[in-house]
């Protein structure tokens, strides 16, 4: 059950660029009890031709990321559709989020909305290896914001400045670290683990 705040129980999963955590969310939304929102695919879905799709376009194609009001906003609307329209039910399900919170102003803003009961760091070294992922799907799924490698660089430049400070935002018996180098399936082993611990150990 939600809690009495009204709040939505939630798993972050955080990571650099190309870590898999779109991937690794959306496998969790497939369980049941769980509902996964991306945060780049609510902001995917937005009607370019509309005043919130041009000001994300703006940001996007200069490899920008969008400010933070607006980010929350256009979250905000997008999770209450989805509750609205039956499509997530905080009392039975738990929010998978990757993307979103990106800043601590971010966590800020969402702490009245999220129960943070876990987040997942998918934690890779190897940077080249994960501008490769990124161009490699950038060709399997026609994300022409993924392809350009100068856009790449500098989503990873405003990933160190603002997001990898989360980590130290949330409380340190909350985070766990889980090594994303491997196979899909063995980083799903790894997440599903610690969920697991987590779900469990709350309840």
């Amino acid at each position: 059950m939600a809690d009495h705040h009204g709040w939505y129980r939630t798993v972050l999963v955080f990571g650099e660029p190309g870590s898999g955590k779109g991937t690794q969310g959306r496998i969790l939304g497939n369980i049941p009890g769980f509902y996964h929102l991306a945060c780049g695919d609510v902001f995917r879905s937005l009607d370019p031709a509309s005043r919130l799709g041009k000001t994300f376009l703006e940001y996007s194609s200069r490899g920008k990321l969008a400010p933070d009001h607006f980010t929350v906003q256009v979250w905000r609307e997008h999770i209450h559709r989805m509750v609205q329209s039956c499509h997530f039910n905080p009392e039975d399900q738990i929010l998978v989020l990757d993307g979103i919170p990106r800043n601590a102003h971010q966590a800020e803003m969402m702490k009245d909305y999220i129960d943070v009961i876990l987040l997942i760091y998918l934690e890779m070294a190897d940077e080249e290896a994960l501008v490769t992922r990124i161009r490699r799907r950038a060709l399997r799924q026609n994300r022409l914001d993924d392809a350009d490698e100068r856009v790449i660089r500098a989503r990873f430049r405003e990933y160190q400045a603002e997001t990898a400070p989360l980590l130290n935002y949330y409380p340190s018996e909350r985070l766990r670290r889980v090594d994303a180098g491997g196979s899909p399936i063995e980083v799903l082993h790894q997440v599903v683990g610690v969920v697991r611990e987590a779900v469990s150990s709350r309840g």
